[in-house]
This record gives C-alpha cells, sequence and structure tokens, in this order.
C-alpha cells in the first residue's frame, strides 16, 4: 500500500443518539468533512436502543447540527455529503443477534479500519468489546475510544481496562478526555519546551505556586441522576484538572512521540502526595450548591435537580491544595478548583512566580507578583503579567502592573477547531498523543481514592454555597492561610 494513502475507516458510533453524539461527535465529523480531514471516512453509523430507521436518523442529525454548528460553518452541499455516508442500526449491548447484525451491515462494503467509539455508559464498555469479539467485529487494525469517567474508583477501573484489554491491545485502545484537544492545552508543550524564557524559571526556585481552576455556571443540566452519584472529584479532578496538572508539571519528554509524553505525565501522577485524614481535611474542600442567581436570573439549588437518594453527600464543587513530592515541585502548592453553578464560565491555568526577596521600589509586599496566565475557556489566550515603570514626571519611581499578550496573533485568520474535532482526527489517523494509557487513568484514580477514601472515613460532608458565587469560603481559606489568593 501507498504510505501516502490513508486507509479507508468506518466510524461506529455506540449511543448514537445521546447527547455526546449528536451535540459533540457527530458535529465535529461534519466539519471535519468541510475542512476535507477525513475523506478516507466511509460511513459513519450510529447505533442505538431506540427503534428508527437511517432516515428519521438522518432527519435528527440534521437537526442537531443545525442547532450546535454554528451558522457561518453551515454549509447545505457538504451536509449532503455528509448524510450520504450516516446509517443507524438498533443495537442493545446484552443482545448478541443485534451484533451478528451489525456485522453483516458492516460486511457489505467493509473499511480496511473500524472505530468503535463508546459514547455509553462506562458500565458497558466490557460488555460492547465482548459482545464485538463474539460478533467477530473485531481485528488487528480496530480501534475502541472510551470516554471518561472510566469507572468510579481504582478498582472499577482496573476491571473495565481488564475486559477491554482482553479485546483490543493497548495500542489500539484511545481513552480520551476532550481538555487534550483544547488548542492552549497543547500549547503548554510549545511554551515550556519550545521557549528558553520558561524553562529554567519552570521549578520551585521561582515558582510560588500554580492554580488550575474549571469554573461553570451551570448546574447539572439534566445529568442529576448521573451527576450525584460521582460528584466534582470523579467527574472533573480525576481527568480533566490532573491531565493539565500533568502537562504543566511533566518533565521534557525524550520526544514527542505518544509514549514518551505518556510516560513523563506518569511520573507527576506518581508524584503526588496521597492524601492522609490530616492533610484531607486542611488541604481539600467540598461544596454543594444552594439556590442563587446566574447573570441576574434565578437558579435552583443542586438538591432540587438531583434525582439520587444519596444527593446530599455528593459535591459540586472542590478545591485541593496538591503537593509534587520530586526536585522540581518539592514546596510548590497546586492549587485545584472546578464547580457548577459558579459566578462565570471559564478555565485557566495561573502560574505565580516568587518575588524578589528585596526590593529596590518601595514596599515589596504592595507590589503584584509576575504571573503567566493561561486561559483555556471560553477564550483561548496566553498573558504573561510583568511589572512596568508607572508614568509621570514627579514623585518616586513606581511600579505597575502591565499585561504582554503572548496569543497567536493568527487565530483571526485561522479558524480554532473544536477539541473533539481534534481527537476524532487523530483517532482515525490512529494517533495517540493525545490519549491516555491504561497506567496513567489507574495512576489518576489512586490519588483520587485516597481523597474519597478520607473523606468517607472522616465523614467530610460539602460545605453549602449559594449559586453565583466561587464556592464555599473555606476555599479561600485554603489559600490565603499561606498568605496567598485565588487568581480572580
Amino acid at each position: 500500500m501507498n504510505a501516502k494513502v490513508k486507509p479507508d475507516v468506518d466510524v461506529i458510533i455506540f449511543g448514537g443518539t445521546g447527547d455526546l453524539a449528536l451535540r459533540k461527535l457527530l458535529p465535529a465529523l461534519f466539519l471535519l468533512q468541510k475542512y476535507q480531514l477525513i475523506a478516507n471516512v466511509r460511513r459513519i453509523i450510529g447505533l442505538g436502543r431506540k427503534d428508527v430507521d437511517t432516515t428519521s436518523y438522518i432527519h435528527t442529525v440534521k437537526e442537531r447540527l443545525l442547532q450546535f454548528v454554528d451558522a457561518k460553518e453551515w454549509d447545505e452541499q457538504q451536509w449532503l455529503q455528509f448524510s450520504a455516508r450516516l446509517e443507524y442500526h438498533q443495537l442493545e449491548a446484552a443482545k448478541l443477534e443485534q451484533f451478528a447484525q451489525l456485522k453483516q451491515l458492516i460486511d457489505t462494503a467493509p473499511a480496511q479500519e473500524k472505530v468503535f467509539y463508546l459514547a455509553t455508559s462506562p458500565s458497558l464498555y466490557g460488555q460492547i468489546c465482548q459482545q464485538l469479539q463474539r460478533a467477530e467485529l473485531v481485528d488487528e487494525r480496530s480501534r475502541v475510544v472510551l470516554e471518561k469517567p472510566l469507572g468510579h474508583n481504582l478498582e472499577t477501573c482496573q476491571a473495565i481496562n481488564e475486559q477491554v484489554s482482553c479485546v483490543f491491545p493497548e495500542k489500539n485502545t484511545f481513552r480520551i478526555d476532550h481538555y487534550l484537544g483544547k488548542e492552549t492545552v497543547q500549547n503548554l508543550l510549545a511554551l515550556r519546551f519550545g521557549n528558553v524564557l520558561f524553562h529554567p524559571l519552570w521549578n520551585s526556585h521561582y515558582v510560588d505556586n500554580i492554580q488550575i481552576t474549571v469554573a461553570e455556571s451551570i448546574g447539572v443540566e439534566g445529568r442529576g441522576s448521573y451527576y450525584a452519584k460521582f460528584g466534582a472529584l470523579r467527574d472533573m479532578v480525576q481527568n480533566h484538572l490532573l491531565q493539565v496538572l500533568c502537562l504543566v508539571a511533566m518533565e521534557p519528554p525524550a520526544n514527542l512521540s505518544a509514549d514518551a509524553i505518556r510516560n513523563e505525565k506518569v511520573k507527576v501522577l506518581n508524584s503526588l502526595q496521597p492524601m492522609n485524614a490530616n492533610t484531607a481535611r486542611t488541604n481539600t474542600v467540598r461544596g454543594q450548591y444552594t439556590s442563587g442567581a446566574i447573570d441576574g436570573q434565578p437558579v435552583a439549588g443542586f438538591l432540587d435537580e438531583a434525582e439520587y437518594k444519596d444527593s446530599s453527600n455528593t459535591e459540586t464543587f472542590v478545591a485541593i491544595c496538591a503537593e509534587i513530592n520530586n526536585w522540581r515541585w518539592a514546596g510548590v502548592p497546586f492549587y485545584l478548583r472546578t464547580g457548577k453553578r459558579l459566578s462565570k464560565r471559564y478555565s485557566e491555568i495561573v502560574v505565580e512566580f516568587k518575588k524578589h526577596a528585596f526590593s529596590l521600589f518601595g514596599n515589596n509586599d504592595n507590589q503584584p507578583a509576575n504571573k503567566l496566565l493561561i486561559r483555556i475557556q471560553p477564550e483561548q489566550t496566553i498573558t504573561l503579567h510583568l511589572l512596568n515603570k508607572k508614568p509621570g514626571l514627579s514623585g518616586p519611581l513606581t511600579l505597575q502592573n502591565v499585561e504582554l499578550d503572548l496569543t497567536n496573533d493568527t487565530h483571526i485568520a485561522i479558524r480554532s477547531h473544536d477539541a473533539y474535532e481534534r481527537l476524532l482526527l487523530d483517532v482515525i489517523n490512529s494517533d495517540q498523543t493525545l490519549f491516555m494509557r491504561r497506567d496513567e487513568v489507574e495512576s489518576a484514580w489512586h490519588w483520587t481514592d485516597s481523597i474519597l477514601t478520607q473523606w468517607e472515613q472522616s465523614g467530610q460532608k460539602p460545605k453549602t454555597y449559594i449559586a453565583g458565587t466561587m464556592g464555599p469560603t473555606k476555599a479561600s481559606a485554603l489559600t490565603e492561610r499561606s498568605g496567598r489568593s485565588w487568581h480572580e
């Protein structure tokens, strides 16, 4: 085969009628087609429990694309080409005969490679993979994509990984975290390892603290039953925030291959100090929102939205002071914070540098520290906060904070692709660089479980916070007791 010719691929989406598929996956595939990036994808087959035909499914997909694809991106001609690739097949994970029917459908015009995207509950991953194997739908060129959260704790994560690995080898298993597809998150590698300006300063000698915030203004949005069982720690920290932390804290990889990068990320996770009874009490904060207001509009409290009997013990907010025990980061606090129904939606990384031990310019305590602010969403920007002379002809020389914008100034001319576009393209091209390896996911669960265990043993309950604020007041104390503060 000519190395320049990409093999044909069929994309098969389990949960094809679900919210993830209709809101994220299919719009991303449509846009990839529009920009001529997936010419080798022959068919996109949606699978679900609903008893509908392909024509009805295509109609539903178009309605959702019109809702979730920017109007400026819509192209009716591209839609006609895209819809020609779409098919639908009713399938339930427990029914082997329906997998046999799926095989017949695929074998009518088989592609050289198959991508099975499991946009379902993680509890079904093992069963689906086993059924695919029994129906002889898997070969050495088949790939599987697993959505987070992978399990409920380390034990269940390991069980799922074992079941999946009996069917798909590690090189064909793609554990997806959409945060790793965001342009600014990927740019961390270029920023850290491509600039001599930052690399020598990226350690405990010069960095005072690092903050990672993922704030959401929405509530559970119809996911009350799911969310009440998982909570913010499992839903956000175990994956999104720890993945970002790894990219911020890891050592330079030997090269940019998938395994070289993931090797360094695993080392960071294994260096995280597990929580004990004392540190879980002092270094973690659980919160749960009550009724309040977002953008001037009243919103209900979490207990009014949740659909699970143990909802009162579910955290919708978590703040953590984490420690990394290695030569580079010893003594540097990593503050992690995420929550729902907060005052605004944004995700950012703040690297706060240490101040000079001595200042020529008066009271050093009143001078703001240098900071590198990496905004992930809603906008994607990188800003360096520096000190400069305050303009004027009289009085002593004083300093003021100025912002140096390091954002790529070509972003106006170059369209910013959605994270799922990037990651789906990588799956189709079999590139694992931005996906998590088994030991990486399990190491993240090992540390997260240390917090969950201490919360359970101590009976640490969520502190309430009013919707529209930035979480419980105790979260501010997490930084303030060491003379620091959250970047707002």
